[in-house]
């Protein structure tokens, strides 16, 4: 789940707690709400120290060797006007 999924779980947890008024028999909202609340904010957290941890490792720049010769253009080097 990324951090999105955590994003949403928190808002639906917080509207079902905070906004509504149901009743349901057998299922009370306000804990499911709390429960979905708390269940974003661990996602939250792994999520950012997952992130926090991954580091991007950039491979060192080889060297262009270019061969002079390959790109001299003198007008004899190529064979041609010999």
């Amino acid at each position: 789940m990324g951090l999105g999924g955590c994003i949403i779980l928190i808002a639906v947890g917080a509207i079902l707690t905070f906004a509504t008024d149901w009743d349901m028999e057998g299922v009370n909202l306000d804990l499911v709400g709390v429960i979905l609340m708390i269940v974003g904010l661990i996602g939250v957290t792994t999520f950012s120290s997952i992130a926090r941890r991954r580091r991007v490792v950039v491979p060192p720049a080889t060297p262009v060797v270019e061969d002079e010769h390959r790109h001299r253009r003198d007008g004899y080097s190529d064979g041609y006007g010999a």
